[in-house]
């Protein structure tokens, strides 16, 4: 008897290409946010902001992506679920980020910089857990 494979929850080459986008924007935001923390130059900040404004789009899409493919997947995994609560995570703190963000220069600080830090981490995490093999079963 043969029996058809589950639905698999694997990123499309889209949602990978949004998904990974998300790492070196937010981490270029972290970057800039040390180079302006060591430097005061207020350019520093600007960068910084930017690129939490891209990322924060790149990763708003891969979100959007996430829960579609949340709702099709098969409800025993509970790892699609996991990948998506990380990755809205990694949005809402991004959000947070780029309001502190708009702050005036110097009063972003040390908050923006934490802030950075945590997001980048989340991106990370929710990329790796994201462009894994995350099946929720296999043809036999």
């Amino acid at each position: 008897m043969t029996t058809l494979p589950a639905y698999r929850y694997t990123p499309g080459p889209l949602h990978a290409t949004l998904l990974a986008g998300t790492v070196p924007l937010f981490l270029g935001a972290l970057l800039s946010d040390i180079a302006y923390y060591q430097t005061y130059q207020i350019q520093w900040a600007n960068f910084a902001s930017w690129l939490i404004a891209g990322a924060l789009v790149f990763c708003g899409l891969a979100l959007l992506f996430a829960l579609v493919n949340l709702v099709r997947a098969e409800r025993k995994a509970g790892r699609p679920v996991v990948y998506f609560l990380l990755l809205l995570a990694t949005w809402v703190l991004g959000l947070v980020n780029a309001f502190q963000h708009a702050k005036d220069a110097f009063a972003m600080m040390p908050t923006g910089l934490v802030l950075s830090v945590i997001v980048t981490l989340l991106a990370v995490v929710a990329t790796g857990v994201g462009l894994t093999n995350l099946r929720s079963g296999d043809a036999q």
